[in-house]
């Protein structure tokens, strides 16, 4: 019974660095490296207890002991969920590297209200060179939607969804068709910028949004994922 406890010990050791990286950068404690460190070690440590909770489950069930082998299975679930996290965040790292993401590739929509908060903003708003086309080929999806309604019908239901989706909304003028707010993810605390601007579009409305991290300059995808959320409430 000593490997599988051992196991889980270091499973719950994993899970405990994985719950911790987010919080200690959200108040302070320790600085965005030092977090990203924290969640390397806890990928190290769930894939520790995953091949020493396979281990002793394996010598448990030759010797036929039916609470070693439980033991050890969660052993192995424990360290799969500590380890799969980071990677998962590794992997979208490495698959669309950006920051900045809109529905308007052409005429991004602009910031105005939001531009005093980011001025302790890690990244910026001015859109780099080339940006566009990498956002062609990593979001091909992401486009404009026209409501079948006018704008003042398409402003009330932009800014329903926005507050819906937990914005915090900084402003919110019908008068020119814009909403600017920000969100907050629940884990690091990152923040995000939103701008979203409806535009008379024939007997329609027009809707464009764009999304910018002030924190990360690879947001992992987050921004697109937003985007998204966003287009499909609204539709």
């Amino acid at each position: 019974m000593t490997l599988p406890l051992a196991a889980c010990a270091v499973a719950v050791l994993a899970l405990i660095l994985l719950a911790l990286a987010g919080p200690s950068y959200r108040l302070g404690m320790l600085s965005l490296p030092q977090a990203a460190t924290l969640l390397t070690w806890a990928a190290y440590a769930g894939l520790a207890a995953i091949v020493a909770g396979a281990t002793a489950g394996v010598v448990a069930y030759r010797r036929r002991t039916r609470l070693p082998v439980l033991v050890a299975g969660v052993a192995v679930a424990a360290g799969l969920v500590a380890a799969a996290i980071p990677f998962e965040w590794q992997r979208r790292a490495g698959s669309a590297p950006l920051h900045d993401v809109t529905t308007d590739l052409e005429n991004p929509p602009a910031f105005d209200a939001v531009v005093p908060l980011r001025a302790d903003a890690a990244t910026s708003l001015e859109r780099r060179a080339g940006l566009a086309g990498e956002q062609r080929d990593a979001y091909p999806d992401l486009a404009p939607v026209v409501l079948p309604v006018p704008l003042d019908q398409a402003f009330t239901r932009a800014l329903a969804v926005a507050q819906d989706e937990g914005w915090q909304i900084v402003t919110a003028d019908q008068g020119s068709g814009r909403i600017e707010a920000t969100d907050t993810t629940r884990w690091f605390g990152f923040t995000d910028d939103i701008v979203v601007r409806l535009t008379p579009w024939g007997a329609g409305t027009r809707v464009d949004i764009r999304s910018v991290s002030r924190q990360l300059d690879n947001d992992m995808g987050a921004n697109a994922r937003r985007i998204r959320r966003f287009l499909s409430a609204l539709r």
